[in-house]
C-alpha cells in the first residue's frame, strides 16, 4: 500500500511538472503572437503603407480570379473537343 501510494504522489508530480512546461509554453508563444500583432498593426499605421498592402492584395485575387477564368475556358474548351 505504501509503496503504491508513493508510485502515485511521483506520477502526480511528473505529471504537474510536464503540464507546468506545457503551460510555459503556450503562454509565452501567446505573448509571441501577441508582440508579432502589435509590430504589424504598429507597421500599418501610415495610410501610404495601408493603401500598399489592399492594392496588392488586390492585384493577387485579380491574378488568381483570372488564372481560374483560364482554366475554365481550357476546361470549356476540351469538353468542346470531345
Amino acid at each position: 500500500m505504501v509503496t503504491f501510494l508513493k508510485k502515485a504522489f511521483r506520477d502526480m508530480k511528473e505529471s504537474a511538472q510536464a503540464q507546468h512546461k506545457v503551460d510555459k509554453a503556450n503562454f509565452a508563444a501567446a505573448k509571441a503572437e501577441a508582440k508579432a500583432q502589435f509590430a504589424e498593426a504598429k507597421a500599418m499605421g501610415s495610410p501610404e503603407k495601408v493603401k500598399k498592402i489592399q492594392m496588392e492584395q488586390r492585384d493577387a485575387q485579380i491574378k488568381e480570379a483570372n488564372d481560374r477564368i483560364t482554366a475554365a475556358q481550357k476546361r470549356i474548351d476540351e469538353a468542346k473537343n470531345k
